[in-house]
This record gives structure tokens, sequence and C-alpha cells, in this order.
């Protein structure tokens, strides 16, 4: 069985520029998507920068998170970027009547996104685009530095005082300022033209802040039926994995959550199930789902997760098989136990942060090739190509636990 060949970006597709005050420190994690109407792919990613308007006495200067936009006719080998502003900012507001803002409904509601809007997911539900972000309440300073030695831990530092008046699971997301994942509702078309404020609708959170820090999510583009319901079904990872089913003692891991409306999902009428778990060494930290699943027939979705075994090893990258059930949660019935996807060229190793890290946030299909965008030392951009159809047939020699033939590393091209 041929082993699948990785082919990178020689050179970093994007980077922080200079000059631009939200995004001169980094630019990393995109989402990308096809436009329907022709080849050009686009993308929004995550980018920050010092932002010394909103900075208080005493205290480093925030870093809010911000997301850009940029195309490529090229099958994303090269990048037009518009860094003229950004094309979603938080709103940074500081005190209690500034935390809101108006959904997709028209009516008044908590602003989740109020601090920072990282890691943007991009996918079709139901014939509609939407995208996922990981948002705080409250931009954070240098947040890198919590990784040196000491660490320095500015998460608090932009909390203001009035949320330690209140009570509720808003007042205790607030405190904590552990990431929330919101929705909102893409208009490519308003996008793709500049026309920014009419793009995004904000329709709301998708994970209880109170209950974990929650990223890694995003949706399947078709209902499942479960429990005798047709039903939305979401990834998500959660932090702390205690209140979930099976989660006392796993760790960060890949659940799945059922609901009858996507707006349940931050609820408890939203169902929970444990997809997958670490299983192998470099994954001892963490696992999470990397980006959309990608449908490949018979009731099957290729998931591309990632893992962390600690801040020396870094993050890296492999892929399962899930399978539809009758009335349940699908399974996983492949999973490679290879590194598949991990940093390895020169411009992807870390400066800032000590964790070495290729972290992929999309990835499309586009003439049988799977084109994959990622971030590199979270710091820039970079885009990976490989045959999809290579790459499944790879993944199906495992099983489950992934059992079965082995490679040691796979076959890197740039």
């Amino acid at each position: 069985m041929t082993i699948p060949q990785f082919r990178y970006s020689p050179q970093p597709a994007l980077v922080p520029l200079e000059g631009c005050d939200w995004a001169n420190k980094m630019v990393l994690n995109p989402a990308i998507v096809q436009d329907p109407a022709g080849p050009r792919l686009h993308m929004l990613f995550r980018a920050t920068g010092p932002w010394p308007q909103k900075q208080r006495e005493g205290k480093l200067p925030p870093y809010p998170i911000f997301l850009g936009y940029a195309y490529s006719d090229d099958n994303g080998a090269t990048w037009e970027a518009d860094f003229s502003r950004p094309a979603l900012a938080p709103a940074l507001g500081w005190e209690k009547q500034e935390m809101y803002i108006t959904d997709i409904h028209g009516n008044r509601v908590l602003n989740y996104a109020n601090g920072c809007i990282e890691d943007p997911r991009i996918f079709p539900v139901e014939g509609e685009l939407y995208m996922s972000v990981a948002c705080r309440l409250f931009p954070p300073g240098p947040y890198w530095m919590i990784d040196q030695d000491p660490p320095i831990n500015t998460r608090y530092d932009y909390v203001p005082e009035w949320v330690h008046e209140g009570e509720g699971p808003f007042y205790e997301t607030c405190r904590t300022n552990d990431t929330v994942t919101v929705l909102f509702k893409l208009n490519l078309d308003r996008l793709k033209q500049g026309l920014y404020e009419e793009a995004f609708a904000y329709i709301g959170p998708l994970t209880e802040g109170h209950i974990s820090d929650n990223r890694d999510v995003f949706l399947f583009p078709e209902k499942m039926k479960i429990e005798g319901k047709e039903q939305y079904v979401m990834l998500h990872r959660p932090m702390n994995s205690k209140p979930f089913p099976g989660g006392e003692a796993i760790g960060p891991s890949i659940y799945l959550a059922a609901a009858e409306r996507i707006e349940d999902f931050a609820s408890p009428k939203a169902t929970h199930r444990l997809l997958a778990t670490r299983v192998f060494d470099w994954e001892a930290n963490r696992v999470g789902a990397s980006w959309p699943p990608i449908a490949i027939g018979e009731g099957q979705w290729l998931v591309a997760y990632h893992g962390k075994k600690d801040v020396h090893f870094g993050y890296t990258q492999s892929f399962m098989i899930v399978q539809e059930r009758e009335d349940d949660f699908p399974e996983v019935v492949h999973r490679c136990p290879d590194r598949l996807m991990y940093a390895h060229q020169d411009w992807e190793m870390p400066s800032d942060y000590p964790t070495p890290c290729l972290f992929t946030t999309a990835g499309i299909v586009v003439e049988g090739e799977l084109i994959m965008a990622y971030g590199a030392a979270d710091q820039k951009i970079g885009i990976s190509w490989v045959k999809l159809d290579e790459l499944i047939a790879h993944v199906r020699q495992y099983n489950a636990v992934g059992g079965g033939r082995k490679f040691d590393e796979p076959h890197h091209v740039v």
C-alpha cells in the first residue's frame, strides 16, 4: 500500500504584517472554502497584535484576536490578503452594558465574541454556510507567555471588576475567561465583495463556558437520526471532560453532541457521546478534531484530528473514519496510528512558543485533491496537499483503535 504523499508550501502562505496593528504578531489557523461559482478559494484567518488603544494602567497591552480575509486563484499555492482592516473584529466592550450584540433574529443577546475571535472553521449545514469560532469574553495580554519558564498568565488582565458581583453561567464564564465556541452564519458573496459588515450574522454559543473551556467545534453538514429523532450533530473538545459521559478520567477528548435545534447545543437539551480519546504516545496530553468532516460515501466521514503530547513534542495531525449508525451516534471504524502531519520545515518551527505546532484547521476537496490549511508555530500559515483516495486507503488499513499495518513516518514532499 502506497504511503500518502503530503506536499507542503515551501514558504509560509501568509505571515504577520509589520505595521498592521491587528495582524503584526501572529497570523495563523485559517478556514478555507471554495467559491461555488469558480476555482477561487476564500480564507478567513486568525490574527493578533498588541492593542494599546485598550491598554489599562499597570497591565501589559491586550492582544485581542481578529479574523482577516484572503483568497487564492491557484489552489492555495499563493494568497492575496486584505490587511487594510479585519473582516471580523471583537467588540472589546468593557462595561456590562456593552456586552450585548444583535443576533440573526434581531434579538439583543450576550456577546460571547466580545474579546477574541479565534480559529475559524467554515462548513455547510443543510445547504447554508456557517462559521464556528472559539471566543473569549475579554482579551488576554500576551498569552503565549504562559508557556515561558517561569510562566506568566495574562488571561485575567482585562477581566473587569463587575464580573465578580453577579451569579449565574454568564458571570462564571466571565470570571474564568474560558473559550466559548460561537456560531455565525456566513454570507460568502458579501465576504468576497469586501462587505465585511454584512458578511457575518451572530447566531450564538455552541458550548457552555461555565461547564468547560471548549473549542475545535463544528457540525456535520447533514442531520442524523439519533434516539428516534432527526438531529444536528456536532464535534467538540471540552478541556474539562469530567462533566461529559465517560469523561471522569480521560482528559481532553473528541466528543459528539446531538440536538434538534442548533440553538440547543449550548444547553442541557443536547446529548453527548465520547467519540475518541487518547490512545497513542503522541496524543498523551489531548486529542481534538481539526476541521469539519468530509463525506466519503456509504455513511462514512473522514475526520481530521490533532494530538498533543507535551510542550516539547507539540501538536501533530492524523485521521480517522467514522461510520453513521441506525438511530445512534456515529462511531470510529478506522483510526490511523501514525503522525501523518507534523512541523518539519525550518519556517514551521517555533520562536515565541516552545511548542512545535502544525495545526490544520481547514480541509476541502478540489478535483480529488485534499487541500489543507494550517497554522505553523502559532505564527504563520501553511498549505498542504494530498490525494484524497490515497489518504483514505491508508487510514482504512487500521481498525477503530489503530491496529493493523503501521508505517513509521509519512512521506513529506515540499
